[in-house]
């Protein structure tokens, strides 16, 4: 009773189990260059305790690899030399790759499984013979389960696996598996070396280990995931993703083994950032790509120049394929290069842009985006250079789709296919920094990784595949991981594919294809407040007046009226509309004179509907109209319009350009209430009843000209 256990004893008795057990074992990898792949095997290692000693460390990696012929040879030698350093024969032995395993549990279980075994040396084991399929006929049956030897991971005694590789005597780009194989069916060697007659189901059916082809699913458990092979519902302790398996191993490594969780969320995404604040900021080499015709690219240049990033840090090139965005483009950048000492422009091929990162001495990062990313994140670039990856994208979404810039898997042939994970991520149920095989249309590469792992001058060259694909293809077989994170709302996509230029300002005819950034572009700030804020303006009786479009959206409607040119004569023969007999004239056009009619059709649905319905309560609208168009009203031409009635149940009289600025005079006055509006405000909708009651006239234009656009709704 005097020594009593201290209330924790089972606790302490448990940790020193653990610590006693896990001293018996030692992981052996060999990693001659610290890629994403190794970072992802060490994370997981040190999520479980487990002790790893690296081999080859800062040597040449002359092994080959999996794209190629056989190889790895030189892991033999580099463990042959290790063994001897180890001192304790029972020592355990894990040897293992790196660049594609992740462990899913810790060093208790893994032994346990061994020790289950009953042999001294273990090996992986896979569905398919490599390299030499020869062989096959040699290898001992299983009654169940991988019948073919794996060299990417086996476990053993340190003085069996000394004896094992006691023989070695092969080159470094020697085929490693090829040297176990033999070992493995010859009946003699495998019961004297390998001590092990025969092939363990344990084994081949992956408790141990696991050489991914397409059984696994993840196993969410209380705060951790783990691979399940549905095939043998086991759970492996290691996951490795061999051969043409790179790619699941990749998806699954953004789980296992508490990557991300439901519980925690990323639990990795503030690892090794590189903050910027107070710091220098990198220099980077800004691409951009214009391949096709592309609505709202002036937009784009403006908010490239709101990026909140040092223009002197920042060297800007442009690919420009379309002739016809020639002027726009650099209209868009001149202001860009007048506040960007080191920015200029340059019309140059896709490689040739890379070309000039690397040639940079001073370039740091390498920042491509295409002309169709909306960048709304004006903290985009410093984001993204900050989690300090070798090569990060933004998830950018086409509004209302599942469509994004990335791919979460891909299909046999290579092109695209649905993770299981893409639509939550896409919807921002499941938020971090995800592995996956493609991404497109913007991502940031560290000038480094241009320079070594992706130096091939065919980097975006193929003789099957598009410059993405084989771009991306590239990147992933040089071991580069390619993030994408949804960490941040950075933006979107814009539709490309319907996009005409027929006209003088093509992006009007966006309000289908683009409609958020037809609004951002042409509806005015202030409309936002009508349905909630004392906006509209009540100047006559039932006579409103409230903001509806941008200064933008009134220059393109009268440029695009004055490009078209064909102004009526202001008669009353007007063989446009039914009857051929205008009682009131105007000098316009007409908004189907230049295919418009359906747009304008969308925005008095969207934006002149709601507002309508708002202050003519209990009416509702489908807003037909039979005449829209646009005015023009001169002192030498036709400087004012005679009392009349609409042909309308209301009217929509939007006002396109300045009193005072661009013309005098003008108005509307309202002879039943002798009421008039003359100080009229660009972009200001006037909506008024149009038969019966608002009896009204156009007041005189004394100088300059005046622009007005006119619906006649619910005729």
């Amino acid at each position: 009773n005097k020594c009593a256990l201290p209330k924790n004893w089972l606790l302490v008795l448990l940790l020193l189990l653990l610590l006693c057990v896990s001293g018996k074992l030692l992981v052996l990898t060999v990693a001659t260059k610290e890629t994403d792949g190794f970072k992802r095997f060490m994370r997981s290692a040190k999520q479980f305790n487990y002790t790893v000693k690296v081999l080859g460390r800062g040597e040449k990696w002359n092994g080959g690899s999996y794209l190629s012929a056989p190889g790895g040879g030189q892991k033999v030698r580099l463990l042959k030399s290790a063994l001897d350093d180890v001192k304790e024969e029972d020592k355990i032995i894990l040897f293992i790759d790196s660049y594609d395993v992740v462990f899913s549990s810790g060093p208790k279980e893994l032994l346990k499984k061994f020790q289950q075994a009953r042999h001294k040396v273990v090996f992986s084991s896979e569905t398919l013979i490599w390299p030499d399929r020869h062989l096959e006929d040699k290898h001992p049956h299983v009654r169940e389960g991988k019948r073919f030897l794996g060299a990417g991971g086996y476990i053993g005694y340190a003085s069996n696996l000394r004896e094992m590789v006691s023989d070695w005597s092969g080159k470094d780009d020697d085929s490693d598996q090829l040297y176990y194989t033999k070992l493995y069916i010859d009946p003699e060697k495998r019961v004297s070396v390998l001590h092990a007659p025969y092939v363990l189901p344990m084994l081949s059916k992956g408790k141990a280990f696991w050489c991914l082809l397409h059984e696994v699913v993840l196993k969410f458990e209380d705060g951790r995931v783990r691979a399940r092979n549905v095939m043998y519902d086991t759970l492996p302790v290691i996951v490795h993703g061999n051969g043409p398996t790179k790619l699941q191993i990749n998806y699954l490594g953004n789980y296992i083994p508490k990557v991300w969780t439901f519980e925690t969320g990323c639990t990795v995404c503030n690892e090794d950032l590189r903050p910027l604040s107070g710091l220098k900021y990198p220099p980077v080499v800004m691409g951009i790509f214009i391949q096709q015709p592309t609505p709202f690219v002036t937009v784009f240049f403006e908010r490239l120049l709101q990026l909140r990033y040092p223009k002197s840090r920042l060297s800007l090139f442009i690919y420009n394929q379309v002739r016809r965005r020639g002027p726009q483009v650099q209209g868009g950048f001149s202001a860009s290069a007048a506040t960007s000492p080191a920015g200029y422009v340059n019309h140059c091929s896709e490689k040739a842009k890379v070309d000039m990162c690397r040639a940079d001495v001073d370039c740091e990062y390498f920042f491509s985006v295409d002309v169709e990313v909306v960048l709304k994140n004006e903290d985009t670039l410093k984001i993204l250079i900050e989690h300090n990856k070798m090569f990060i994208a933004p998830m950018m979404n086409k509004p209302g789709r599942l469509w994004t810039n990335f791919w979460g898997a891909l299909s046999a042939d290579g092109y695209y296919a649905r993770s299981e994970d893409y639509v939550d991520i896409v919807q921002g149920r499941r938020v971090g920094i995800w592995n996956v095989p493609y991404v497109s249309l913007v991502y940031l590469v560290r000038a480094d990784v241009l320079r070594s792992e992706l130096k091939a001058a065919d980097l975006f060259q193929s003789p099957t595949l598009d410059p993405d694909m084989a771009f991306c293809s590239k990147v992933r077989d040089q071991g580069v991981f390619m993030y994408v994170t949804n960490m941040y709302n950075f933006g979107r996509v814009l539709n490309t594919e319907n996009y005409q230029t027929k006209h003088l300002h093509n992006d009007l005819w966006q309000i289908f294809e683009n409609p958020v950034d037809w609004e951002e572009r042409y509806i005015h700030e202030n409309y936002s407040k009508i349905m909630k804020d004392d906006v509209v303006q009540n100047p006559c009786p039932d006579v409103y007046w409230f903001p509806i479009f941008t200064e933008v959206a009134c220059r393109h409607l009268i440029e695009e009226m004055e490009n078209y040119g064909q102004w009526s004569g202001g008669g009353n023969v007007d063989t446009r509309i039914q009857g051929g007999y205008e009682n009131v004239p105007t000098i316009d056009i007409h908004m189907n004179q230049i295919n418009f009619q359906k747009e304008w059709h969308k925005f008095l649905l969207e934006y002149v509907a709601p507002v309508t319905e708002k202050m003519f309560p209990g009416y509702y609208t489908r807003a037909q109209f039979d005449l829209a168009f646009v005015v023009r009203y001169k002192p030498d031409e036709q400087p004012l319009l005679r009392p009349h009635h609409d042909a309308s149940t209301f009217t929509i009289n939007v006002a396109l350009n300045q009193v005072g600025v661009d013309f005098q005079g003008g108005g509307s006055r309202f002879l039943r209430y002798n009421c008039s509006v003359q100080a009229t405000k660009q972009g200001w909708a006037l909506m008024h009843p149009g038969r019966l009651t608002h009896y009204h006239e156009g007041l005189r234009t004394t100088a300059g000209t005046r622009y007005i656009a006119v619906s006649f709704v619910d005729p």
